[in-house]
């Protein structure tokens, strides 16, 4: 069962200061503490460096896979253009809202916040067909 990629999260970890890395291993809360703090001041984002396979595999075991790719979407959301427009739910066939977040950038903003709150749960819902 493997959902994310330690890949992608390297990445992301590149610009982990904001969380964007523990939002897509499903941290919500340090995720959120990352992007008011820098990443702890930056102390929580290099310790990171080496807690990225530990982050993956509990993901791994956390969501469902399936037709929807976790990294494929995470990717749409977190490219600041592509998220405001609503590319990722479009990815996911939530085309209604996909054209509600392209016409209102993204619900002027709030509704990517609770996407990367919540874009996990939405997924592993897509891929479990229920």
């Amino acid at each position: 069962n493997d959902t994310h990629s330690k890949g992608i999260g390297y990445i992301m970890w590149i610009f982990g200061f904001f969380g964007i890395h523990r939002f897509y291993y499903g941290r919500q809360i340090s995720g959120t503490i990352y992007l008011f703090t820098l990443g702890l001041l930056g102390i929580g984002w290099l310790i990171d460096l080496f807690l990225i396979p530990s982050l993956d595999r509990d993901a791994d075991r956390r969501y469902t896979a399936g037709p929807c790719d976790y990294s494929a979407a995470w990717v749409l959301l977190a490219i600041p253009v592509t998220g405001v427009l609503g590319i990722h739910r479009f990815y996911m066939g939530k085309w209604l809202t996909g054209i509600l977040y392209l016409c209102t950038g993204g619900l002027f903003g709030i509704g990517l916040i609770y996407d990367y709150w919540t874009l996990n749960e939405q997924l592993s819902e897509l891929n479990s067909g229920a």
